[in-house]
């Protein structure tokens, strides 16, 4: 088998509440699908940035520092990016090091393939799925991409009963969509059966 190795650009300790239940490590991956037009980790786009490859080995030696805040508060680990549904086989090879104490979340597009999501669905507790907007136009103006990949993998998610263990994020992007596309994206999600949901608005910096 293939040694696991995944570039890593950030790797942030003893974040409470932030990115699922209790205490959590955020290891935020490189590489991503989409180019959003206001990208929040434009570091993990690229080559210049700065990263550090990892097995999942030297990761799972990394944060199981904080093992005893992770079990005693429902915590673990929450892997972020740039997209982290691009390395299901280092995350299911994570998952077999840590045991199942740990709570592992993702937060996620959903814009990678069918297959990722399912290789990843059994060994992770929480999804946290930065949607954009539902609207297909909206999206591609956004992010560049179709968001025919997110919408298969959120009907997935679905099908599997999964709903409940996921936070679907559905944010307001200033010249891009308006409240009336917020409440559209809302309703067709729960009609797919999703119900918790954070509603916020982009805060942008000009410069």
């Amino acid at each position: 088998m293939e040694r696991q190795q995944a570039k890593i650009i950030g790797i942030a300790r003893h974040r409470l509440s932030t990115d699922g239940d209790g205490v959590t490590t955020l290891v935020a991956f490189h590489g991503c699908p989409l180019r959003c037009r206001y990208c929040l980790n434009p570091q993990s786009l690229g080559d210049i940035g700065r990263f550090r490859k990892y097995s999942p080995e030297e990761l799972y030696a990394e944060t199981r520092i904080d093992e005893l805040y992770f079990i005693a508060t429902n915590g673990g680990v929450t892997f972020g990016g740039g997209e982290p549904c691009l390395r299901p086989q280092f995350i299911r090879e994570f998952r077999q090091l840590c045991g199942p104490a740990w709570q592992l979340n993702l937060e996620t597009s959903l814009c990678v393939p069918t297959a990722n999501i399912e290789a990843l669905l059994p060994v992770v507790n929480t999804l946290i799925i930065d949607i954009k907007d539902m609207n297909t136009d909206i999206y591609r103006c956004y992010t560049g991409k179709s968001n025919d990949l997110v919408l298969d993998n959120l009907r997935l998610i679905a099908d599997a009963g999964r709903q409940q263990d996921c936070i679907i994020r559905i944010p307001l992007i200033p010249d891009y969509n308006t409240d009336a596309n917020h409440e559209k994206s809302r309703k067709a999600l729960e009609a797919l059966g999703f119900t918790r949901f954070d509603l916020f608005t982009y805060q942008i910096r000009k410069h």
